[in-house]
């Protein structure tokens, strides 16, 4: 499937789908799901149709045995070893955005306008 080219809201609605798809393997109803996860049938409806919140989202693959698949999703991203080494042991917690000067802003603007030429 080309997530790419889906909408947000058409990419929540598929993982919908692949949770309910889930809950049939398992033979379990929704209401059973919903219980074990502490929400309402209706808020797990608006989990599989894509309007979930993430917590909810969690607790249901939580229930269908399904919490690995976090780690497929958003796999944790480490630090190549020469940054580990210019941070000297701290933990990176901003971005620094880069500085734009107007060499780097010419640069930005040429590298647009060649992308933009297909």
């Amino acid at each position: 499937m080309n997530f790419e080219s889906m909408t947000d809201q058409s990419i929540a609605a598929e993982i919908g789908h692949r949770i309910e798809q889930m809950r049939l393997e398992k033979n379990l109803t929704q209401q059973q799901v919903a219980d074990e996860v502490g929400i309402s049938r209706v808020s797990y409806r608006k989990l599989v149709s894509g309007a979930a919140k993430f917590e909810n989202l969690i607790a249901v693959l939580r229930a269908l045995g399904q919490l690995s698949l976090v780690e497929h999703f958003i796999p944790e991203v480490t630090f190549s070893p020469m940054q580990r080494l210019k941070l000297k042991g701290k933990q990176r917690q901003r971005a620094t955005g880069g500085r734009i000067t107007q060499e780097n802003e010419s640069n930005v603007e040429e590298q647009l306008k060649q992308d933009a030429d297909w």
